[in-house]
C-alpha cells in the first residue's frame, strides 16, 4: 500500500513540475497560461477540435513568448486584424489602426479643434496649403505659402506634417505659438492662435471671371457638406449665373446620407439609390422633401476617374434625372456601402455592408482584369474629354483646365451662347 501511495505521490510531483515548466514562461510574463494549449499537450486529438479562437490565441501567445525579436502586443493585433479584413478580397473593407481611424472620423464629422490651416511637407516644418474662411488661422493673420519652423518653441525641422498637426491642434480654447517664415520677409513672424472648433470645407463656390458662370467645387461628403453647398448656391444664384458647373474630380465620396441630402437640392420626393444587402435585404433611400432649391439654369458636372461612392451617387442620379450633363472621363466604380465600427481601443472596421443601384437600376460596379487594370464600370460621363497631355491641367482654372472649358461652352449653347441668363426657366432637360 506505502509502495502505491509512492507511486502516485511521485507521479503528481512530475506533473506539478511539468505543469509548472510549461506555464513558466506565461507566469514570468505577467500573463495567463494557455489552458488550450496545454490540453493540446496532454491530449493531441484535442487539436483538431480547436476553435479558430482558440488556435488563434494559442499563436499569439506563442509568437509573444518565443520569437526572436520582441514584438509589441498591439502590433501584432493590428497586423492580424488588417490580415483578416483582407482576406476577404474586398478593397473597400479594411482595418484602421487609431491614427487611420481618427483621420476617417475626421473627414466624415468634417470639424476638429485646431487653427484652420491645411499643411503640406516642407524640409523646415510645414508650408501652409490653405488658410479656411472665418478661422483662428485666417484672423492671427496666417498666410498661403508661410512655413511653419517652430511650434511652441520647438523646432520642426525634419518632422513630418502629421506630427505637426499633432503639435498644433489641442484643447478648445487653449493656445499655441507658431513661429513662421514668410516669403520675402527677412525675419520670422510670431503668431499666437487660440484654438477653435473649425469645420472643414468641402465645398468652394465663386463666379467664374468673364463668363457669367458659377462654379462650386465638392470635394467630399462630410457631415456639413450640406449647409456648405447651401451657403455657396446662397452666395451665387443672387449674381444671376447663366449656369452651374459641379466639380466633383477628384471626390472620393463620403457620407452616404450628405450626398442624399444635397439631391434633395435638385430633385424632390425622387429615388436616389436601392442598396441590397447580402442577404437581399433591399432598402429604397429618397431625396427629402422641402428642399429644393429654385435652379433654373444648365448644370453640368464634372467627374473623373477619382470620382468615388458617394460622387457617383450624386452625379449619376443627376444625370439620370436629365438635370445635368456628365462631362470628363468616367468615374472610379465604387457600387458598394461601407458601415464603420468603432472599437473599444479607438481604432475602427470598415465593413462593406451592402450594393448600391442607381435610380434606373443601374450597377456602376468597376470591373479590373487579372492586374488589377480597369476594364468597365463607373459612369459614363454625356461627353468625354480626357485632359491634354500638352496642358499643365489646373482644376477650376479655365485657362488650364480643358474640361471645365468644355463645361463652359454647353453651357453658353445651352443659353444660345448670348452670355446672357435666359427669361424662361431652364426644364432641366438639358443632357447630352
Amino acid at each position: 500500500m506505502k509502495a502505491v501511495f509512492k507511486i502516485a505521490g511521485f507521479a503528481l510531483v512530475l506533473a506539478l513540475a511539468f505543469v509548472f515548466g510549461f506555464t513558466s514562461r506565461d507566469i514570468w510574463a505577467q500573463r495567463m497560461p494557455s489552458v488550450t494549449a496545454l490540453r493540446a499537450l496532454i491530449d493531441p486529438n484535442s487539436r483538431a477540435q480547436q476553435s479558430p479562437t482558440e488556435l488563434f490565441q494559442q499563436q499569439y501567445n506563442r509568437i509573444l513568448s518565443e520569437t526572436e525579436v520582441e514584438v509589441r502586443p498591439d502590433k501584432l493585433k493590428y497586423a492580424a486584424m488588417s490580415g483578416m479584413f483582407a482576406s476577404l478580397g474586398d478593397p473597400h473593407t479594411n482595418f484602421l489602426e487609431p491614427l487611420d481611424a481618427d483621420s476617417l472620423k475626421l473627414e466624415t464629422r468634417g470639424d476638429f479643434v485646431g487653427i484652420g490651416a491645411r499643411l503640406g511637407g516642407d524640409p523646415a516644418g510645414a508650408r501652409i496649403a490653405s488658410v479656411f474662411r472665418n478661422s483662428p488661422a485666417e484672423r492671427a493673420g496666417l498666410k498661403v505659402g508661410d512655413t511653419i519652423i517652430e511650434v511652441n518653441g520647438q523646432s520642426t525641422a525634419g518632422t513630418d506634417t502629421d506630427s505637426i498637426v499633432k503639435q498644433i491642434r489641442g484643447k478648445e480654447g487653449s493656445t499655441v505659438k507658431l513661429r513662421v517664415v514668410r516669403p520675402k520677409t527677412s525675419q520670422p513672424l510670431s503668431f499666437t492662435i487660440r484654438r477653435a472648433t473649425v469645420v472643414l470645407p468641402s465645398v468652394d463656390g465663386r463666379m467664374l471671371a468673364d463668363s457669367q458662370i458659377g462654379y462650386i467645387s465638392i470635394t467630399g461628403f462630410a457631415q456639413p457638406t450640406p449647409q456648405q453647398l447651401d451657403q455657396a448656391l446662397d452666395d451665387l444664384m443672387p449674381q444671376r449665373p447663366i449656369g452651374l458647373v459641379l466639380d466633383l474630380r477628384g471626390n472620393p465620396g463620403g457620407l452616404l446620407d450628405s450626398a442624399v441630402k444635397m439631391l434633395g437640392r435638385f430633385v424632390s420626393g425622387k429615388q436616389a439609390v436601392r442598396t441590397q444587402k447580402r442577404g437581399g435585404e433591399d432598402e429604397t433611400l429618397f431625396t427629402p422633401v422641402g428642399f429644393e432649391r429654385d435652379i433654373h439654369v444648365p448644370i453640368v458636372i464634372l467627374i473623373n476617374e477619382d470620382s468615388a461612392s458617394a460622387a457617383e451617387i450624386f452625379s449619376g442620379v443627376l444625370q439620370e434625372y436629365k438635370v445635368a450633363t456628365l462631362v470628363g472621363e468616367h468615374s472610379y466604380g465604387k457600387s458598394s456601402v461601407q458601415n464603420v465600427i468603432n472599437l473599444i481601443d479607438f481604432s475602427s472596421a470598415k465593413i462593406t455592408i451592402a450594393k448600391y443601384f442607381l435610380p434606373s437600376g443601374r450597377d456602376i460596379g468597376r470591373k479590373v482584369d487579372d492586374d488589377g487594370e480597369y476594364v468597365s464600370g463607373g459612369l459614363q460621363p454625356d461627353v468625354v474629354v480626357h485632359p491634354s497631355p500638352d496642358e499643365d491641367t489646373v482644376f477650376g482654372e479655365p485657362a488650364q483646365d480643358g474640361q471645365l472649358r468644355k463645361a463652359i461652352e454647353i453651357i453658353k449653347s445651352k443659353n444660345g451662347r448670348s452670355g446672357q441668363a435666359s427669361l424662361t426657366p431652364y426644364a432641366h432637360t438639358g443632357a447630352g
